[in-house]
């Protein structure tokens, strides 16, 4: 069998690189089947890939369908979205939501919550359910919900009642809706 001078051998391994998944083991065939008996293992070293490569390559060259495939992966490949993969996802997604939910006054179509998608990504954790904070986003923006964290300026201090109110609201909300009526909150500002 003929071995190429090295210079060519750099060149042919820079084409290599440069070229995508499926145009490498094509290529990588073609160069073996060139030197015949000896030409895989040759070529699998002078490319820095694997004889397997090359023998995927010649068999892709041998079929017609693979060479008409417009990808670079077989159809299907890859993993399936979690939306997919896990049907409660979503109504867990939004019951980890619920109590965190508030809208805009002047646009019902606007949701905020006020939980980061990590602080969603533990909620969902507690339900059995591992997802990312990619996941988290995707489903943030399907259900047109936005981020918003309250900013406070000056400091309060600690105050012996400061969640006396927040007590009582729960406990009207958790009523009212027992009896089946609306609960429509209201952020006001005081006025001096």
């Amino acid at each position: 069998m003929t071995r190429y001078p090295l210079e060519l051998e750099a060149e042919m391994r820079a084409f290599y690189d440069s070229l995508s998944e499926k145009d490498r083991r094509r290529y990588a065939a073609i160069e073996s089947r060139k030197l015949g008996y000896g030409g895989h293992s040759y070529i699998a070293r002078v490319l820095g890939c694997e004889r397997h490569t090359v023998a995927t390559g010649i068999a892709e060259l041998r079929d017609p369908c693979a060479l008409e495939q417009p990808g670079i992966r077989q159809p299907g490949g890859g993993r399936k979205p979690s939306l997919e993969v896990i049907p409660e996802l979503e109504a867990t997604f939004l019951k980890v939501l619920t109590e965190h939910t508030a809208g805009s006054p002047t646009d019902e179509k606007i949701k905020w919550t006020n939980l980061t998608r990590r602080e969603i990504v533990a909620g969902l954790k507690q339900h059995g359910i591992t997802v990312s904070v990619t996941v988290v986003k995707q489903l943030l923006l399907k259900h047109d919900y936005r981020g918003r964290k309250a900013q406070k300026r000056e400091a309060t201090g600690n105050v012996a009642d400061r969640d006396k109110q927040f007590v009582r609201i729960a406990e009207l909300k958790a009523s009212y809706l027992a009896a089946s009526n609306p609960v429509i909150s209201m952020d006001t500002k005081k006025k001096n």
